[in-house]
């Protein structure tokens, strides 16, 4: 992050623009695009590509054409044309790279209804009232939540977007069901004094928006780099061998996580090398189910019915074998025949060969050990001190003279 707005302060402690991701400046942008081609020079007598990749509140992006023919460059703050009045966003893209995100995304440059254009760069007096309006935000968003709850509605609202000249706000919304608004448009229109528009999106698209960071420590991949959400069912974590915990395995957004498709093409390869796993071991001895599989290794686990507590690890080669002979009627001894020992890992140890430190310096306390030191050590001392003052008090006692004793018979006579 090293736009202007996030550098240090007069104390030397980081300022922070506080925009979470969505910066003026740019440098900490959600779904940046990298322009590869920004180093090149176009053919001679080819012109530059009018289309403009702009964004706007939470990774919004929509093209426009340039046709103006203004020097736009990458974090340049531009008034476009709205359906109603005009909206302020920031360039992210321009130049023939905006010709394939726009045919990636299927967007035509001839049409006058999604491609609008734009008016000019905007100015300072444009600049104010756009941060005035992104100002007022938060607040509405607190009052529009209780409006809804005052009002029973089965609805939350997420997210609050003010146009660029303040004359729209649009409330995204979440709901499970159908909801009826109208009575809320009205208290809306009431209390903020500007043209309402609802827009219900998803579960999925409320996390990309709000943005977060997810259990693996790292941000959200729907609100930086993700931006179809493809279906994800529970199959998938059944052929990753997951556990079909819903804590785990749901996101932020309460719903599966995308992540669980990234890696689930490479388990299906894999498993194609697999016997089914429902598919029954006939032996002499009996039956045999499969109860476990481990992808990686090649393994599987099987157990005679009756004693499901005895596992007898094969490989799929065997296992594939076994199938083919049971396919011919024919059935083997037993499985013990076949099974391997599953052999554990050792466990590596690293040796000091650079002369670092050791890595398990910091594995047991010291504390301890010191404290026992200080008090042994405090033993001794007081140890030796009364060993000291009893060698003195003996000394002191020879050379004391002793007293001379009285005749107590003398007195007597």
């Amino acid at each position: 992050m090293a736009c202007n707005s996030c550098a240090t302060g007069d104390d030397g402690q980081p300022k922070g623009c506080k925009n979470n991701g969505t910066c003026g400046t740019d440098s900490c942008n959600k779904l940046t695009v990298f322009d590869w081609l920004a180093n090149m020079s176009l053919p001679n007598g080819q012109e530059r590509f009018i289309g403009v990749e702009v964004r706007f509140k939470n990774g919004r992006k929509h093209y426009y054409k340039n046709t103006e023919n203004l020097t736009l460059s990458i974090g340049d703050i531009v008034a476009t044309q709205a359906k109603s009045g005009h909206d302020i966003g920031m360039v992210t893209l321009t130049g023939e790279l905006v010709k394939v995100q726009m045919k990636r995304k299927k967007v035509n440059l001839e049409d006058a209804e999604n491609v609008l254009k734009i008016y000019r760069k905007a100015s300072q007096k444009d600049i104010d009232i756009w941060s005035a309006a992104r100002d007022k935000e938060e607040p509405m968003k607190v009052r529009a939540r209780q409006f809804a709850i005052d009002l029973k509605l089965k609805m939350k609202i997420s997210d609050i977007e003010f146009q660029g000249d303040g004359s729209k706000a649009t409330f995204y919304y979440t709901a499970e069901e159908r909801v009826d608004f109208r009575e809320l448009i009205k208290v809306f229109a009431r209390e903020f004094r500007t043209r309402i528009e609802m827009k219900q999106v998803g579960f999925r698209q409320e996390a990309a928006r709000l943005g977060g960071i997810g259990s693996c420590g790292r941000e959200l991949c729907c609100s930086t780099w993700l931006t179809d959400f493809r279906s994800v069912s529970t199959s998938a974590a059944r052929y990753q061998q997951l556990s079909l915990n819903p804590l785990k395995l749901a996101g932020q957004c309460g719903k599966l996580k995308c992540c669980l498709n990234y890696e689930l093409d490479s388990y299906l390869d894999a498993l194609k090398a697999f016997p089914k796993s429902d598919t029954k071991l006939y032996t002499e001895k009996g039956n045999a189910v499969c109860q476990k599989t481990d992808i990686f290794k090649g393994l599987m686990w099987y157990a005679y019915e009756g004693e499901w507590m005895n596992w007898h690890i094969i490989t799929t080669d065997q296992a594939r074998e076994i199938i083919e002979k049971n396919k011919k009627k024919e059935k083997v001894a037993s499985l013990e025949e076949y099974a391997v020992e599953h052999i554990q890992d050792t466990k590596t140890e690293f040796e000091n060969v650079v002369g670092q430190d050791s890595l398990t310096r910091f594995d047991s306390p010291k504390g301890h050990k010191k404290r026992k030191n200080n008090k042994n050590n405090r033993n001794n001392k007081n140890r030796n001190s009364n060993n000291t003052n009893k060698n003195k008090s003996q000394n002191r006692n020879r050379n004391q003279k002793p007293k001379a004793k009285t005749n107590t018979n003398a007195k007597k006579d």
